[in-house]
């Protein structure tokens, strides 16, 4: 059996895209299958220092059951020798609406999928990364996988890991109380949460 036939029934088994190509969505769903997950939501244990004066402007603006979880990431990404920062956090409705007309009537390469009120960052429970190698921005880098297996440790989803839009730099952090429902599901909820004045992550 060649390598690329092993790779395919990989997976058909993982329930994934059949292209026996072994990339970060192959990865992703053997370390899901292979590697316990930790409790969904739990914040990371032992002492967070505070991130880079940028990364904390942007982890501000995220709910406070994200902000350590930002911080770990940075971090952990350090004890590996990968300096990241934190470059997007909260974004407004509007914000994102803006962000969604980019390459479609505006100027720009498309960035986004979601218009306001369908993307994690409306909420606060989601932030993008960016690599750096000193003060150089890396739009790509290989690291970016390795941090998405950093933050896949510390309980966040990747959006490495998603199936149809591959978005290395963004993590989120899902509520136990959407631990089983689906990315259209949870959105729709929190939606409501916030229309209805009520806690978005309790």
């Amino acid at each position: 059996m060649r390598i690329e036939e092993m790779i395919a029934a990989v997976q058909q088994e993982l329930g994934i895209e059949v292209d026996g190509k072994g990339g970060p969505q192959t990865w992703g769903a053997i370390y899901g299958r292979i590697v316990p997950k930790p409790k969904q939501g739990a914040a990371p244990s032992g002492t967070i220092a505070l991130a880079d004066s940028r990364s904390e402007r942007v982890i501000a603006t995220l709910l406070p059951e994200a902000q350590p979880f930002a911080r770990a990431l940075v971090q952990k990404a350090a004890a590996v020798g990968i300096t990241i920062k934190i470059i997007s956090g909260l974004r407004t409705f509007a914000e994102q609406n803006a962000l969604y007309e980019q390459g479609r009537t505006t100027e720009g390469d498309i960035v986004t999928k979601v218009r306001g009120g369908h993307s994690n960052h409306n909420f606060g429970i989601a932030f993008d990364v960016g690599v750096f190698e000193g003060s150089k921005y890396l739009g790509e880098s290989p690291k970016y996988k390795a941090v998405g297996a950093l933050g896949v440790d510390l309980g966040l989803e990747w959006g490495g890991n998603w199936k149809t839009f591959h978005d290395e730099p963004h993590f989120q952090l899902r509520p136990a109380w959407a631990a089983d429902l689906s990315e259209k599901q949870m959105l729709a909820e929190l939606r409501s949460r916030v229309d209805g004045g009520v806690a978005i992550y309790s």
